[in-house]
C-alpha cells in the first residue's frame, strides 16, 4: 500500500529544528472539535503507529501530501514527501492508492468549495508558504473541484 510508508516516515507531522511552527488549517467543525493544532516539533496527535485521530484527522492532514489552490483549481504535491514519484506514477493506474486518494480529496474539496471557501484559501496559503509544491499534471487528475 502506498501510504504504509507514512507511519514510519512521519515527515508531515514534524517540524525540523530551527523551522517555523506549522499551524494546521482547520475547518470550522474541526476547530470546534479540536481547538487548534500547531506543530512546533511533533504533532501532539502523532502516536507510534501514526495519527491517533484516525478518520477524525483534519482535512488538511488527510489531503497531505497534496495541496489545493482554489483560485487555480489545481492540485499540487509536496515534492519533499518521499512518496512523490511513486504517487504521481500511480495516478495513471485507475484503482491505485494514489488515484483513490486524489479522487477522495477532490470530493472533499468540491464540498468545501461551497461550504468553506475561506478554509481552502487559508489552507493553500499555508501549504504554498511551507511546502515545496509541484503541480500535478492535469492529465493525471480525476476531476477539478
Amino acid at each position: 500500500m502506498l501510504f504504509d510508508h507514512c507511519a514510519s516516515c512521519r515527515r508531515c507531522c514534524h517540524v525540523d529544528a530551527g523551522e517555523a511552527a506549522l499551524e494546521v488549517t482547520l475547518t470550522s467543525q474541526e476547530h470546534a472539535r479540536l481547538g487548534s493544532i500547531c506543530i512546533e516539533t511533533q504533532c501532539r496527535h502523532l502516536g507510534p503507529s501514526g495519527c491517533r485521530l484516525g478518520e477524525q484527522k483534519p482535512v488538511s492532514c488527510s489531503l497531505y501530501p497534496l495541496a489545493y489552490d482554489p483560485s487555480e483549481r489545481q492540485f499540487y504535491f509536496d515534492t519533499e514527501c518521499p512518496l512523490h514519484e511513486q504517487y504521481v506514477a500511480q495516478l495513471a493506474i485507475p484503482q491505485s492508492d494514489a488515484r483513490q486518494h486524489l479522487a477522495s480529496m477532490a470530493g472533499v474539496i468540491a464540498k468545501l468549495t461551497v461550504a468553506e471557501p475561506q478554509y481552502l484559501a487559508a489552507n493553500y496559503a499555508i501549504d504554498s508558504d511551507y511546502f515545496e509544491l509541484a503541480a500535478i499534471p492535469s492529465s493525471l487528475t480525476v476531476s477539478k473541484a
